[in-house]
């Protein structure tokens, strides 16, 4: 019988607040051993002969067990103990790659507890062949930080170094990523840099991690500035390299940083893309961090010596609300300020569609200008899971509007200047709903995301009211199903899918994300021609689309063009017809002609 061998482990914790720290180890075998402190409230301890698995604790001031902050594994959940994990012990097979450029990625948002029936990281590697079929060459993963039971969107999250563990833990998510490698698909992590959850939360009893200088919706504002900082952004930049190194995750997407709040010298925001860009000398293989923002500011993906935070892109909300509308008329009720063609015109042109205009929704003049901004900086979508589950019933697009539009709507996306990402199950249209859920244990908060729920929708009584968040069924009903892609309507759209990701892969004049190359041309307020033109300014491309319920009929510059792609009678066409002058372009139908064939 083999024995498993102990090594040194080097135990540290953050508690500047605290006379003395206690480290409890509870298995294999119970000891408790007193801390060594610093100047600066860091506790350390070195053991030796430390096996995989240890389980422990830190006791403090008060003589009360708690699990350590930057514990990367929860086994037990967030009150039990932390687990030592030693990296270096799984066998990573994908020495060979070597990542892609951001430009290059088309995106696919999934929540790893919904995507499959098992709702595990394994459940997600079953299902990576459909995915690369398809196209798709990079998974963007919902937060996986431990949060309180086993459902959860994850912005509920924690312990930001820790692996859920009913998804599979540590070892579970290295499996995912060596496996999406090994298939030539980059691994994007959702992380949450603003707010911790609530339960489980024990952060405030170690140290000044909150400040209450500021207000964020979702709890306590971090503390990246004030008293006692230096530890608190210690932590979180240490946390970029974490996912970089121990999992080798390719990018990094950053939950709502409008609120993550510093008057520091260097902006914590840009500290995080400054610890970045160090990893990848490092490491050598790209590595990237998207930003969620609701600033409309180009500072966010402009470099720090121009006055930037340095992402590499962010997501432009604005495109979705533009073509949002367009497709569902319905939805200028959430969008108000949204629903003129022309929007659509100038989010293909600049980015940002309010850039210093006044907007309604906000009471004020809001955004600036992003018009000189490469398209590469941009995520776009028309499903992702705010758009989705911040509805009353969670309805996607596909449940909202009919078949044809959604094919519209996907051409929009895939032929727009910009990094595309699609919503799980989008691709094939599948109708169950995303909504928000929880499994919290305790009454007191579980009645009180209830109720949020409910003030939140308050305006949208007429739509019925939220499901309940604790449920089960809310949860279970969320669920993909996975059968729906070979059948009819949802296969006809899978194809869809497919034929524009492999026309935005190959053809020239989509890999060009540079705007000084891009018109937008309105057709009787109904209808949006984009003119898109190769690297070399030789080759041409009209994509059209028609929103309208009649056939637009629109006139093609001089000269032969080929018809590439027609949603309307998709797949049934012949797309090496030559066609030129006048065409006709069906309702609610997109179509793209280009002066070179499609060498796909």
């Amino acid at each position: 019988m083999s024995t498993v061998k102990g090594r040194s482990f080097r135990f540290q914790v953050w508690a500047p607040v605290s006379e003395g720290v206690t480290l409890h180890v509870v298995s294999p075998v119970e000891r408790k051993v007193a801390m060594e402190k610093n100047d600066f409230g860091h506790f350390s301890l070195t053991l030796h002969d430390v096996i995989p698995g240890t389980r422990y604790f830190y006791i403090l001031d008060d003589g009360t067990d708690l699990p350590d902050p930057a514990s990367h594994y929860q086994p037990e959940g967030v009150h039990g103990p932390s687990e030592i994990v030693f990296h270096d012990r799984f066998e990573w097979k994908d020495q060979l790659w070597s990542g892609y450029p951001l430009r290059e990625l088309i995106i696919y948002e999934l929540h790893t507890g919904t995507f499959t029936d098992e709702g595990t990281f394994d459940g997600i590697i079953s299902r990576l062949d459909d995915l690369a079929e398809m196209g798709i060459n990079s998974i963007e993963v919902m937060p996986v930080a431990q949060f309180p039971g086993n459902r959860n969107w994850g912005y509920d999250g924690v312990f930001p170094y820790a692996v859920q563990n009913s998804y599979g833990g540590p070892e579970g998510l290295k499996r995912l990523v060596n496996a999406c490698h090994l298939k030539g698909i980059a691994v994007i992590l959702d992380v949450v840099y603003n707010h911790l959850g609530p339960e489980g939360n024990y952060f405030g009893r170690y140290g000044h991690y909150f400040t209450d200088a500021y207000h964020v919706p979702w709890g306590d504002a971090i503390n990246f500035d004030h008293e006692w900082s230096d530890g608190v952004r210690e932590y979180f930049l240490d946390n970029v390299s974490h996912w970089f190194e121990n999992y080798r995750i390719d990018g990094l997407r950053l939950d709502a940083i409008h609120t993550i709040f510093d008057s520091s010298g260097t902006h914590i925001l840009e500290a995080f893309n400054l610890r970045a860009d160090n990893l990848r000398k490092k490491l050598g293989r790209p590595l990237f961090l998207i930003a969620e923002s609701d600033l409309n500011d180009p500072k966010v993906v402009r470099h720090p010596k121009t006055g930037g935070y340095g992402f590499d892109a962010q997501w432009l909300d604005d495109f979705h609300h533009a073509l949002y509308v367009l497709l569902d008329p319905k939805g200028v009720r959430r969008y108000r300020d949204f629903g003129r063609i022309e929007q659509l015109a100038k989010a293909y042109t600049h980015g940002f569609v309010f850039s210093g205009e006044y907007v309604d929704f906000r009471k004020r003049r809001y955004g600036k200008s992003s018009a000189g901004i490469s398209g590469e900086r941009f995520v776009v979508f028309i499903n992702n899971h705010d758009q989705i589950g911040n509805r009353v019933r969670g309805e996607r697009l596909a449940q909202l509007t009919d078949f044809e539009r959604l094919k519209l709507g996907v051409a929009a996306l895939l032929l727009s200047p910009y990094v595309p990402m699609l919503f799980m199950g989008e691709e094939y249209g599948d109708d169950v709903p995303f909504q928000y859920f929880i499994s919290h244990s305790d009454p007191a908060l579980i009645e009180a995301v209830r109720e949020g729920r409910k003030k939140e929708f308050a305006e949208y009584k007429d739509e019925s009211e939220p499901e309940d968040a604790y449920a089960e069924k809310t949860f279970s009903d969320c669920k993909l199903n996975w059968s729906k892609r070979k059948e009819g309507k949802h296969n006809i759209l899978l194809q869809w899918h497919k034929r524009l990701i492999d026309l935005r892969k190959n053809h020239p004049i989509l890999c060009n994300y540079e705007k000084a190359s891009i018109q937008a041309y309105v057709i009787n307020q109904q209808a949006l021609a984009l003119y898109r033109e190769s690297p070399d300014g030789r080759d041409s491309m009209y994509c059209v689309f028609n929103f309208s319920d009649r056939p637009i009929a629109w006139s093609l510059p001089d000269g032969e063009w080929h018809r590439l792609l027609e949603s309307s009678v998709f797949p049934g066409i012949d797309t090496g017809n030559v066609v030129s002058g006048e065409v006709s372009i069906a309702p609610a139908s997109a179509a793209v002609y280009s002066t070179m064939q499609s060498p796909a």
